[in-house]
């Protein structure tokens, strides 16, 4: 009898022991949750719907984009920030991920201490663009009209803090010029008044600009991205026109709630991998004119960190806040 005791206890025992690995093996057992903690129909909804497309038929569960708008992204990512790290929300969130920390010091919830990284997903290229017939044709022009003329020349964003708004400070910064701010309630408006030549000139994502630089209603002087564009091999990047290591650009990546299981992490940074290797997503991220970007949890890390520091001293340099 004794025997047979320890023999059943023994047996739970081992059962027991392989719960949790048997429970986080089977995930996912219900539908995944990207929170984009912007509007539809912008340049980081789209890309999150395409990876979430791909990743719903890897994982067989449904993989559902869930648009939080508001404050600069922060509603957003306060909401995966307090959310159960269970393995079913994750955060896709842009290049205010790493500047937030600077333009919003007073947040309930902490960028740094409440998210684990994930995966990169997409870097988008930005523009510097001006209106079709403007009189600047080069960086050189724009920069020694903008020196002889102070405070005359403007520059459009979509609005304050955004990835638009600290490009054209850091290229203010780096050249010493007096440029006017002008900022929008989004990019749309925006463009639109550049196109008309209420604004002189504007940093935007290549997603944005592009089809208008294609169809003549504005045009490139540069690249603010480190290369050069496969699809504009002719136009020079800023730091080949004299900001040198000049790099601005938007970028999508994926984080977790603090506290997620170890394996689910790691799971979905490998199941990123694959995606992002996928010849039809990689095509599909390009035909809305983002570059897929390799790195996984830890060259994520080091990526925001480096991005926060950056955008830290410009924020602080130039004095920018958010009411």
């Amino acid at each position: 009898m004794r025997q047979g005791l320890k023999t059943l206890l023994a047996a739970c025992f081992a059962v027991a022991a392989l719960t949790p690995h048997l429970a986080q093996a089977a995930w996912p057992e219900k539908p995944i949750r990207f929170v984009v903690p912007y509007t539809a129909g912008g340049a980081a909804d789209a890309l999150a719907r395409t990876v979430a497309t791909e990743l719903t038929q890897r994982l067989k569960q449904s993989v559902i984009v869930e648009n939080r708008p508001g404050a600069g992204g922060t509603i957003g990512a306060m909401a995966v920030a307090t959310a159960p790290a269970d393995g079913y929300t994750f955060l896709y969130d842009a290049t205010a991920f790493a500047v937030n920390p600077s333009l919003y010091p007073k947040l309930t919830f902490s960028y740094e201490k409440d998210f684990v990284p994930i995966s990169m997903v997409a870097r988008i290229p930005t523009l510097l663009v001006v209106p079709a017939n403007s009189r600047f044709n080069s960086v050189a022009d724009l920069v020694k009209h903008a020196k002889a003329n102070p405070g005359k020349l403007s520059y459009a964003s979509a609005g304050n803090g955004g990835a638009a708004h600290l490009s054209g400070e850091l290229f203010k910064q780096g050249h010493g010029l007096a440029i006017v701010h002008i900022p929008y309630r989004g990019g749309a408006p925006a463009l639109t008044d550049l196109s008309g030549g209420m604004v002189d000139l504007m940093f935007s994502a290549v997603t944005a600009s592009g089809p208008l630089v294609k169809a003549g209603r504005l045009k490139v002087l540069a690249t603010a991205f480190d290369k050069r564009l496969d699809s504009m091999p002719e136009t020079p990047t800023i730091a080949e026109t004299g900001l040198k290591g000049f790099s601005a650009y938007e970028w999508n990546a994926i984080f977790a709630p603090v506290g997620m299981p170890p394996d689910i992490v790691k799971r979905m940074e490998a199941e990123m991998r694959e995606v992002l290797s996928s010849p039809a997503v990689r095509e599909r991220l390009q035909g809305q004119g983002a570059l897929p970007a390799a790195g996984g949890a830890k060259e994520l890390e080091d990526f925001v960190n480096a991005e926060a520091a950056k955008w830290a001293r410009v924020i602080k340099a130039s004095r920018i806040t958010i009411d």
